[in-house]
């Protein structure tokens, strides 16, 4: 009898400290990776049919998107240039979870390979490139 005692005690002492513990977790979740989205979407919204062959003088959309995944408001700067010239420069602050999609209308002005370059900047730091992304566009 004093050992069917001693065994109920100790199961409640451990589902109590189950069930402490599973409170804990609900309350303090194990944050997960931090990171910052960075992509593009073609005209249509999707990330799937970028322009890859232009006409001299045509014009092409896309949108360029950030999403801050960091667990803390960040702010950033996103940079496009094509060739030498900068086509668009945003700066915007983001909570976490936030979404930012910035529409960009290009024009195919040069002859042969263009090179449109996407930078996101983690701000303050302007010097280093934290993401990076480039879409080869071949213009004739």
């Amino acid at each position: 009898m004093n050992l069917d005692r001693t065994i109920t005690t100790f199961i409640l002492i451990l589902i109590i400290i189950g069930v402490i513990g599973v409170f804990y977790l609900v309350l303090n979740p194990i944050p997960s990776e931090k990171f910052t989205e960075f992509y593009i979407l073609d005209g249509n919204g999707r990330a799937v049919d970028y322009p890859a062959n232009l006409s001299i003088g045509e014009k092409s959309n896309l949108t360029v998107v950030v999403v801050n995944r960091e667990h803390s408001e960040f702010s950033y700067q996103v940079k496009i240039i094509q060739g030498k010239q900068l086509l668009k420069e945003e700066k915007f602050t983001l909570n976490t979870g936030d979404r930012k999609e910035i529409p960009l209308e290009f024009v195919a002005d040069h002859l042969g390979q263009n090179k449109l370059e996407f930078k996101l900047y983690k701000l303050p730091d302007t010097e280093n490139i934290y993401r990076y992304l480039y879409l080869q566009v071949n213009v004739s």
